[in-house]
């Protein structure tokens, strides 16, 4: 089993910036992608960036230029540094983890972070 924990989340004012981490740990054998979603309440859960173990990204559009996706892959940890956020970044954030074994992929989500953006 594999436990992630984000930290970071907190209220921060439009313009402004946070730095989200999440640390993986327990049985683990390959995290070959890690990702941060998000979701508020009404709507679904979107994904905002990921990254491959090689260091491969993508972001949602609506992210792309503000926030950057980055890994410790020493310390099995993954960042989310978010500049220049807006109301509408508002969401919980999870952290998401793929970890890959002779048997196939595990997936596994974080208990989520919450950011706020608001004056």
């Amino acid at each position: 089993q594999v436990h992630l924990v984000e930290s970071g989340g907190g209220l921060v004012q439009p313009g402004g910036s946070l730095r989200l981490s999440c640390a993986a740990s327990g049985s683990i054998f390959g995290l070959n992608r890690m990702a941060w979603y998000r979701q508020s309440p009404g709507k679904e859960r979107e994904l905002v960036a990921e990254i491959t173990d090689y260091g491969s990204t993508n972001y949602a559009a609506s992210v792309k230029g503000r926030i950057t996706i980055s890994r410790d892959n020493a310390k099995n940890t993954v960042f989310l540094q978010m500049d220049s956020l807006k109301p509408e970044d508002t969401a919980a954030y999870y952290c998401y983890a793929v970890d890959m074994s002779w048997r196939g992929h595990y997936t596994y989500w974080g208990q989520g972070t919450q950011v706020t953006v608001s004056s």
